[in-house]
C-alpha cells in the first residue's frame, strides 16, 4: 500500500528575510520546493495554501514535480568585455575596496578600450605586444592625453595576466598571453619618499598657517591627520576609515577597524602624549564628534578621498618649502606622498629605541623585510645625527585651541581664529 501523501512547510530566517518552502511525499519520493521570500510577499498562510494545493494535486495525480533547469553552457568564446566583466562581478566582494579602484580603472581606462571587442581566442603573445606598444606609443606621442608610466603599464598588463589565468582555469583558451616577464616594460623602482625628523614641526606648521595674502585659511582637521599619521603610521585609507569610537583617548589607543590587511586589522597603536593632546583639542572642536563618526569627516561629515588629501598635503609640502627656502633650509621632497608619513612613523620609532618587532605590530606588517628596510635607512641616519635626541615634542608649535570660552561650537570661521603658536 503507497504511503499517505504529506508535506509541510519550511521556514527560514536569514540576512535577506524568510524564505519559505515546502518539502512533500510524493509517488515514493521527497522533493523541496523552494516559494520566495518575504519581501517577495510570500507570508506562512500563503506558504500552506500553496502546500495544500500541491498535495491535492498529488492525490488526483496530476502533479509533477519541478525539473531541475539545465545549466548553460559557458560562451565557447566570449569577448573579452564579457568575459572580464564577469570576473569582476565575482571578484569584486572578495577584495579591498582600493584593489576595486585598481581593478576598474585598469579595465575601463586601458584593457577595455583595446580589448573589449576581441574574443579570447584572439588575445594572443601578438596582440599583447601590440597593447604594450601602443600603451608606449601614447606616452611617446604627448598629444595632451594622461599617459602611463612603464610601471603602469605593467599593472595594467598584470591585470589582463589574471583575468586571463581565469580564462584558461575555466576552459575557453589554453595558456595565458600575458603571462611572463618577457610581456614586461623595464620600470624603474618607485621613489620612496621620507619625512625627516627636523622636517615634521615645518610641515605641521605650513598646514596650520594660512596661505599668504589670507585667501585660505588654515585647515585644523588637515593638521590633525597629518599628525595623527606621523604619530600612528596609519595607512590612508585606515585614517579616513577612522571613526571616533576606535580612538580611546583616556587609555590612550586606537584600534584599526578597516585595514589593508589581515596583520593590519584589529591592531591596536600607542597614543602619543602629544598626539593625544592634539586628538583632544581637534575632537574638542570638531562638528562631527560623536562615536559612530568618522574622525577626519569632510564638513557634511562623510569620509574624505585619498585624492584630496594628497593634493592638500602637496599644497602643505610647497608652502612648507616656500618657508625653508627663506630660511636656507633643505626643501621637503616634492613627491612627498600620504604614505611617506606613515615611513616617517617607523623611523621615529626605531630612533625612539623601539625593536623591530614592536615596531611590525604597530605597523600592521606581516613581512619583516620592510620593517628591516626601514630599520636599516634609519641606523644609517642615525650616524650623522647626535646620540639620544628628543624625538618627543614633534608635534609642539602651531597648536588648535578651543575658544577661550572653551564651549563647544561647529563654526568653521571660530576654528580658524583659535590657531595660536605655542
Amino acid at each position: 500500500m503507497a504511503r499517505e501523501t504529506t508535506g509541510q512547510v519550511l521556514e527560514r530566517a536569514g540576512k535577506r528575510g524568510t524564505t519559505y518552502a515546502t518539502r512533500v511525499r510524493a509517488y515514493g519520493q521527497r522533493h523541496y520546493l523552494s516559494l520566495g521570500y518575504s519581501w517577495e510577499g510570500y507570508t506562512r498562510r500563503h506558504a500552506e495554501t500553496e502546500l495544500q494545493n500541491i498535495l491535492a494535486d498529488i492525490r488526483r495525480g496530476i502533479w509533477k514535480p519541478p525539473q531541475p533547469q539545465p545549466a548553460l553552457a559557458p560562451a565557447k568564446d566570449p569577448t573579452f568585455h564579457e568575459f572580464s566583466s564577469e570576473w569582476f562581478e565575482a571578484r569584486r566582494h572578495e577584495v579591498s575596496p582600493r584593489s576595486v579602484e585598481d581593478y576598474r580603472w585598469g579595465l575601463t581606462r586601458h584593457l577595455l578600450p583595446f580589448f573589449k571587442d576581441h574574443h579570447l581566442t584572439q588575445i594572443t603573445i601578438v596582440e599583447v605586444d601590440r597593447y604594450k606598444t601602443t600603451k608606449v606609443s601614447e606616452r611617446e606621442r604627448g598629444n595632451g592625453t594622461r599617459t602611463l608610466s612603464n610601471g603602469s603599464i605593467n599593472e595594467t598588463l598584470n591585470l589582463l595576466a589574471q583575468i586571463l589565468e581565469v580564462a584558461v582555469e575555466y576552459g575557453h583558451i589554453q595558456f595565458n598571453p600575458a603571462r611572463g616577464r618577457r610581456r614586461r616594460l623595464k620600470a624603474a623602482q618607485p621613489k620612496r619618499t621620507w619625512l625627516e625628523p627636523e622636517q615634521v614641526k615645518p610641515l605641521l606648521d605650513a598646514a596650520a598657517r594660512p596661505l599668504r595674502g589670507g585667501k585660505t585659511m588654515p585647515d585644523p582637521r588637515m593638521h590633525a591627520l597629518y599628525a595623527t599619521a606621523i604619530c600612528t603610521g596609519l595607512r590612508v585609507g585606515e585614517l579616513l576609515a577612522l571613526r571616533w569610537q576606535d580612538v580611546n583617548l583616556p587609555q590612550r589607543r586606537i584600534t584599526v577597524i578597516d585595514a589593508k590587511t589581515e596583520a593590519g586589522a584589529g591592531r591596536q597603536i600607542d597614543i602619543w602624549p602629544e598626539l593625544h593632546d592634539e586628538l583632544a583639542i581637534y575632537k574638542a572642536n570638531a562638528r562631527h564628534a560623536k562615536p559612530g563618526d568618522f574622525v577626519f569627516a569632510t564638513a557634511s561629515g562623510k569620509p574624505d578621498t585619498r585624492s584630496n588629501v594628497a593634493k592638500r598635503l602637496k599644497r602643505t609640502v610647497q608652502r612648507a618649502n616656500d618657508e625653508l627656502t627663506t630660511q636656507g633650509l633643505p626643501a621637503i621632497p616634492a613627491e612627498l606622498s600620504p604614505h611617506s608619513l606613515r615611513r616617517m612613523f617607523a623611523s621615529l620609532l626605531y630612533l625612539r629605541g623601539e625593536n623591530p618587532v614592536y615596531v611590525m605590530h604597530q605597523m600592521g606588517h606581516a613581512d619583516p623585510k620592510l620593517a628591516l628596510r626601514i630599520y636599516t635607512k634609519v641606523m644609517s641616519e642615525q650616524r650623522r645625527r647626535s646620540p639620544g635626541a628628543r624625538l618627543l615634542g614633534v608635534l609642539d608649535g602651531p597648536r588648535w585651541t578651543q575658544p577661550a570660552t572653551g564651549a563647544h561650537t561647529t563654526d568653521p570661521g571660530v576654528h580658524a581664529a583659535a590657531l595660536s603658536l605655542a
